[in-house]
């Protein structure tokens, strides 16, 4: 069997898995990078110093480039013909399909590979189903509400007679019954949305960011220091996490250590807390646009500070709870700092019409709006959002922005809610939700699939 139809392809995996370019490979076996293309599409042959060379410089023993390579990938093939009920494919050619086109056999391993991963991971999720003692509390905790609920239902249309104190009494338990069903249900949705204990093979790195953002509120005393910081001192806060296991979740909690470091220098909490202090009232000492015309910074750094004061009012802590919520350029969030009664959600994007999004469309522009969410039994929430600039400003490129929308939770009142239609002037509440899929406002304009509080029970 040829097999310089099937070496070309692995040195060409191999050098992409090292993240080497094809000019510098060629240049460290000493030939040119046109004639290195050829090779990995399997148009000249190779062997001899050559195929010596090339597996030192990709750091593999020569036959992983040869016979290695080819029985892997006919084993591979082998499985995935075996795997294929009530198919009989011809086993006796596969070496020969592997050899006349190697890029289609590669391709059928490689659906091969993906099926048995999705395969265990169905497996994995389906046995979390089953055995989850949560879900199967919550589920029979609906269940026995639907059935009350129901039993209610069946008396009241009874054609008979019912005193009046009985009918009052029917149609009290239903309207405790169903408010009892819609909290369970909210419940089951948000723990199944990822706010319950996933297995740490289903946590992300954003998962991981969020621990241990969460482990420390958001506040690193040892990042405030005015003076310079100790060598290592990131790198300490990032080894010593516990919640930071891979390596993008120590990629991003870097990220974030360095820009609050910058943000630490740029405003210190001690100026943070003066100007508060000053401010003359509640509203102005919470207001980002206000702060940054008195401190000379811009209106995120604010937020960001905002969102990060220690607890300890005398401190120069919050005086309550804020939450702070960003996104990039395409919208997907970057950072959540959730508040009681104002949902983030953990997967999937968020609701459209929160003033975070709005920010993306007039760039630099500060915006203010009192909201509502959706469900949550008329909380309104003060938010402040922008969209600014990030990373260094250059000739004839356009900016990249990131918004940022912080939340600060307003008294209650008894204001009726208004859809997001409806809203009248900055200051009247906007009903929003969290994301469409467990968001109850079927009329939203900004809806883009059905929601499964509505539709799916």
């Amino acid at each position: 069997m040829p097999q310089r139809q099937l070496t070309g392809g692995r040195i060409r995996e191999r050098r992409i898995a090292l993240g080497l370019r094809q000019a510098d490979l060629a240049r460290d076996v000493g030939i040119s990078a046109s004639y290195l293309n050829l090779i990995e599409h399997s148009r000249r042959r190779i062997g001899g110093k050559l195929l010596l060379d090339l597996s030192a410089a990709l750091g593999v023993e020569p036959s992983a480039l040869t016979e290695g390579a080819e029985a892997a990938l006919i084993a591979t093939l082998r499985d995935a013909a075996t795997a294929a009920p009530g198919v009989r494919p011809e086993i006796d050619g596969i070496e020969d399909l592997a050899a006349r086109f190697p890029g289609w056999a590669e391709v059928l391993a490689e659906r091969h590979r993906r099926v048995l991963s999705l395969e265990r991971t169905v497996e994995q999720l389906s046995d979390r189903l089953t055995h989850d003692p949560y879900l199967a509390a919550s589920m029979h905790e609906v269940l026995s509400t639907v059935t009350a609920i129901r039993s209610t239902a069946a008396i009241l249309v009874d054609p008979r007679e019912i005193e009046p104190e009985w009918r009052d009494r029917f149609h009290r338990n239903i309207n405790e019954d169903a408010a009892r069903l819609a909290e369970s249900a909210q419940a089951l949705v948000g723990y199944m949305d990822g706010a319950g204990k996933a297995d740490a093979a289903l946590s992300s790195p954003q998962d991981e960011m969020e621990r241990f953002l969460t482990a420390r509120a958001h506040h690193f005393a040892e990042l405030e220091a005015e003076d310079p910081l100790p060598d290592g001192t990131i790198d300490a806060l990032i080894d010593t996490a516990e919640a930071l296991q891979s390596a993008s979740a120590k990629t991003q909690g870097r990220a974030y250590l360095e820009r609050y470091r910058s943000d630490a220098l740029r405003l210190p909490l001690a100026r943070l807390h003066d100007a508060r202090a000053q401010a003359g009232s509640d509203d102005a000492a919470s207001d980002p646009l206000f702060l940054a015309a008195r401190l000379s910074v811009d209106p995120a750094t604010v937020m960001r500070r905002l969102a990060c004061l220690p607890q300890d009012p005398e401190a120069g802590g919050q005086t309550g709870p804020v939450g702070l919520v960003s996104c990039d350029a395409s919208g997907t969030l970057l950072l959540r700092r959730p508040i009681e009664g104002f949902a983030l959600p953990r997967f999937g994007a968020a609701c459209p019409l929160w003033p975070l999004f709005a920010a993306l469309n007039r760039p630099m522009t500060p915006i203010r709006r009192t909201l509502r969410q959706s469900g949550q039994h008329g909380r309104r929430f003060r938010t402040f959002a922008i969209a600014q600039p990030v990373g260094q400003t250059e000739y004839n490129t356009e900016p990249l922005f990131e918004a940022h929308m912080l939340i600060l939770p307003l008294a209650q009142d008894s204001v009726a809610p208004r859809g997001p239609a409806q809203a009248e002037g900055p200051d009247a509440p906007r009903e929003v939700g969290v994301s469409c899929r467990i968001c109850p406002a079927e009329a939203c304009p900004g809806r883009r699939e059905p929601s499964i509080l509505t539709d799916g029970f």
